[in-house]
């Protein structure tokens, strides 16, 4: 790369950091098909579904609202990292210029200086007198001035290669951040839509329709939870909290009754991992963002060892995760539509335990 074409990119790219913050294109959630608008080819109506069919649907576009979020949490969380990063290379690039500038000063003034000289160094001149003490001084300042010039040509090199290394190394990280825009702009998308539809399900159901669906929803957790407390999961499990994760618990707790809101880390509004992690961190141990992320980097528990501020995630693709606080009850935030609350342990399909902390 050329380095003064290099130089003029990296100014560019200083300039290009106000951008760093523009949020993420919103995008309309398209309009779901009606389910009811279907027809047989016979042109008569499809048959009604029952209202367990329509939990079902519901909670299964939940799930996949909850996966989407995860995915543009991640993101987000990237993004921050990336723009973190090309702030650090940007103030290297500025700090490399000045550098440039002083070393390219420093070895015209050497230039102008022999010129002066008519091209001799001025501890050439010594070199010529007849006196052995004044030679050897000669000699000595030669060869300080030469190593002086080779110094600054030698730095002028180096910083040089330097900021074109920082340059590029911006670029890349300035294209994976427009990367993780754009799925992070998909992600978004597909929350929308997931929850639109959702909504749309339960906007057509009647009013007693919606608390008989709400039975419906609290009396499967009920079975699930029965059946995992009838497996003897609880049996052993009489651990108590560490110091942090007492803490943890303590946060987590006092989130109850905020609602539900994709995305969101309070302090108002919460999702599943946006809850967990700020409970960690208000216990002065910060965790990864996301379930996905909690699942794959914390270290995994047997449910027999399981203590209070333990996180169980849920679901096979860990899009949910939910924060033990002993009893066989978690704290966690449920969905769009739902506040943070308490619930079984063994309410959902279980994954795996992590432990934030020792």
């Amino acid at each position: 790369m050329n380095r003064r074409h290099c130089a003029a990119a990296a100014i560019t790219l200083v300039c290009a950091l106000t951008a760093l913050t523009a949020p993420v294109q919103a995008y309309a959630a398209p309009a779901p098909p009606s389910p009811s608008a279907t027809q047989h080819q016979s042109g008569s109506k499809a048959p009604k579904k029952s209202l367990e069919e329509v939990r079902e649907e519901i909670d299964a576009l939940y799930r996949k609202a909850g996966a989407a979020t995860d995915a543009y949490n991640l993101a987000e969380e990237k993004a921050k990292k990336q723009s973190g990063e090309i702030v650090k290379l940007a103030r290297a690039i500025v700090q490399g210029q000045a550098k440039i500038a002083e070393l390219k000063a420093q070895a015209g003034a050497q230039a102008r200086e022999q010129y002066r000289t008519g091209g001799l160094p001025p501890g050439a001149q010594f070199m010529l007198s007849d006196d052995p003490q004044l030679f050897l001084d000669g000699v000595n300042r030669v060869r300080e001035g030469q190593q002086a010039a080779q110094g600054v040509l030698g730095e002028l090199t180096r910083t040089q290669q330097d900021l074109e290394t920082y340059t590029q190394d911006a670029s890349t990280n300035w294209e994976k951040l427009e990367a993780g825009r754009l799925k992070q702009a998909e992600a978004k998308k597909k929350i929308n839509a997931q929850i639109a539809a959702a909504k749309k399900l339960e906007s057509q159901l009647k009013k007693e329709e919606r608390a008989r669906l709400l039975k419906l929803e609290q009396e499967a957790e009920y079975k699930l939870q029965t059946t995992w407390l009838s497996s003897g999961a609880l049996k052993d499990i009489n651990r108590e909290a560490s110091a942090s994760g007492k803490k943890a618990v303590a946060f987590a707790t006092t989130q109850i009754g905020k609602p539900y809101v994709w995305g969101a880390e309070g302090p108002d509004s919460y999702d599943c991992s946006g809850l967990t992690s700020q409970a960690w961190a208000a216990a002065g141990r910060p965790i990864p963002r996301t379930s996905q992320e909690q699942w794959r980097l914390l270290r995994h528990i047997a449910i027999k060892d399981m203590r209070p501020g333990d996180l169980i995630i849920y679901h096979s693709d860990a899009s949910h995760v939910g924060m033990y606080i002993g009893d066989g009850a978690i704290v966690h935030a449920p969905r769009p539509g739902r506040n943070v609350t308490l619930a079984g342990a063994g309410s959902m399909q279980i994954l795996g335990v992590v432990r934030p902390d020792k």
